[in-house]
């Protein structure tokens, strides 16, 4: 895996083997980032479900200000905080070990990332439900084509969804309820 494009561009990254953490790939990646570029320089991007952190690592080698990286498993959090010292990006990156729903509303961000693992599918919309209450301007969901996710989350609604290969992407933003 490595970082796909602005001030790390090619650098590799650590990762877990294994399917448990469904890391994105490079080139969803890379779609996610031409959506986004118009919104990240300076933005806060939290990483929910973070794996190897390559998601809020890209965000910050294009521009992001700061990024906040939430996981639960140990030894993912352990390679996000080895892929931000090998970058010297440790001043702007806060890696929160836990698990995404306990610590979700603990942190305001302009711009979220979820992206749970097959096993937390079941967090889609608990977890938008969460980031509802107060919103950041931006939610992308990295979701199973097969998974529909719901057009409205609260206030969150979706806006855009990009499909490519089996994956899709479903961004929601604030809307006013009525």
């Amino acid at each position: 895996m490595r970082v796909i494009g602005g001030q790390f561009r090619s650098r590799r990254l650590k990762t877990l083997p294994g399917e448990a953490l469904r890391p994105t790939p490079d080139r969803l990646r890379e779609a996610l980032f031409n959506v986004l570029a118009p919104e990240i320089e300076g933005a806060v991007f939290l990483d929910a479900y973070a794996g190897s952190g390559a998601v809020g690592i890209e965000a910050l080698s294009r521009g992001a200000a700061r990024a906040i990286f939430i996981e639960a498993d140990r030894a993912a959090v352990r390679v996000i905080r080895e892929n931000l010292a090998s970058l010297g990006l440790e001043d702007r990156a806060e890696v929160v070990h836990g698990q995404a729903l306990k610590r979700l509303g603990n942190y305001r961000a302009d711009i979220a990332f979820l992206d749970p693992p097959y096993a937390l599918s079941r967090e889609y919309g608990p977890a938008l439900m969460l980031l509802a209450q107060n919103p950041p301007r931006l939610v992308v969901v990295q979701h199973d084509r097969r998974h529909e996710l719901e057009p409205r989350y609260g206030c969150l609604r979706r806006v855009r969804q990009l499909r490519q290969g089996n994956n899709a992407l479903s961004f929601y933003r604030p809307q006013d309820e009525s």
